[in-house]
């Protein structure tokens, strides 16, 4: 299990000063947790916007999205999100004119900017994935799913200055000091004598961006591989080092696109281009009951409509309409145009307009979400 010290108990007050300074420069190590104030994400000067002017909204199947906001809502923090949670939870709606009577009476429009002012950011996807496994390495299944060391620690900044609330560091204690835990190259490169499980090793890799999956063994047997807790490098994606190197073409980066080639190239030439990524994702097991997993806020997550979003820009629990398009990107659903809820949250996804849709899982999710990567345009649904 993961160790997380205070830090009376892991290092004298001297040797803490140096490492609190540079903190706020570290990356999370586990999905991370709302803070206890999240602040709200930038929109735009002109306040509101009606939903006649979202794109797609007259088309959107109002019933099926109010349906998951009741579903999610519960774990709002914000009273006023809460009471028109109770009001979704309590109403008899059932048909698309009253769905939608609902939304719009309840809830204004804002436009939700980056810092810097543009109204435009990424949307991608992820989904649960099921990939074959063995108890045992054998000449294809060749890298391990690994635990969570026991040398990790966790170090919670917050237990002794108050101003780094919610921020947390990753490493391992070296003699008298607290070093970053090693990089993906360096954990690949030592052996584990407790392995969960064998696995290909690009499919490893991308259980591990998606932070969570079946794994199906011989015998039929199921076990979901959940998120344990990373070595707090920071998120690289390889897609654009791929497209720079000429491996992959300037139109398909997708994750089928990247999944194929490190395939085709299994060894070294296929390692070295995953350990440009050095964030390295641990994991448990469970037994695998059926159900759709669970976000960080703690509700199972709706494929199709909910989003992982940067917890330090948008609170869990919030409503979103997602104006996404992708004209360019070869193989891709021309657009998503739909609501969805802030129920997860994702080391990569960082800024205002940004959002990772969860598809849903296995091979016909995954499919439509290694295809995902589209310019948004996001809108906040603000509780009247």
């Amino acid at each position: 299990m993961t160790r997380i010290l205070s830090v009376q108990t892991a290092f004298a007050p001297l040797a803490l000063a140096g490492l609190l300074l540079s903190a706020c420069a570290s990356t999370t190590s586990t999905p991370p947790s709302p803070p206890a104030t999240t602040p709200p994400p930038t929109t735009s000067p002109a306040t509101t916007v009606s939903f006649a002017s979202l794109v797609g909204w007259a088309e959107e199947d109002h019933v099926a999205a109010l349906d998951a906001f009741r579903a999610g809502c519960g774990v709002a923090k914000d009273p006023a999100m809460a009471r028109v949670c109770g009001l979704a939870r309590n109403a008899t709606v059932q048909d698309e004119p009253g769905a939608r009577a609902f939304l719009e009476a309840n809830f204004r429009v804002e436009p939700v900017r980056q810092k810097e002012g543009s109204d435009e950011g990424l949307l991608t996807a992820y989904f649960a994935p099921q990939y074959e496994a063995r108890m045992s390495r054998n000449a294809e299944f060749t890298v391990p799913v690994r635990g969570v060391p026991a040398d990790l620690v966790v170090l919670d900044l917050g237990a002794f200055e108050p101003s780094f609330v919610g921020k947390k560091i990753t490493g391992h204690i070296e003699g008298p000091t607290f070093a970053p835990y090693p990089d993906r190259a360096e954990i690949e490169a030592t052996p584990t004598d407790k392995p969960l499980a064998w696995m290909r090793p690009e499919e490893l890799f991308f259980l591990q961006i998606q932070g969570s999956g079946v794994l199906v063994l011989p015998d039929g047997r199921r076990v979901r591989a959940v998120f344990a807790g990373t070595n707090g490098r920071p998120f690289v994606g390889i897609a654009n080092a791929m497209r720079d190197k000429g491996l992959l073409p300037d139109n398909n980066t997708s994750g089928d696109a990247i999944r194929a080639w490190l395939a085709d190239h299994r060894g070294p030439e296929a390692d070295a281009i995953m350990r440009l990524n050095p964030r390295y994702v641990f994991f448990k097991t469970l037994p695998d009951d059926g159900k759709e997993p669970v976000g960080s806020a703690g509700a199972p997550l709706p494929p199709g409509r909910a989003i992982a979003i940067d917890p330090s820009r948008h609170a869990m629990g919030e409503l979103y309409w997602l104006d996404a398009a992708a004209p360019k990107l070869a193989g891709a659903f021309p657009a998503y145009r739909r609501l969805a809820m802030t129920l997860d949250t994702g080391g990569a996804i960082k800024g205002d307009v940004r959002a990772d849709l969860y598809m849903g899982s296995g091979a016909a999710a995954g499919a439509e979400a290694g295809r995902v990567r589209h310019t948004l345009r996001l809108y906040r649904l603000v509780p009247r």
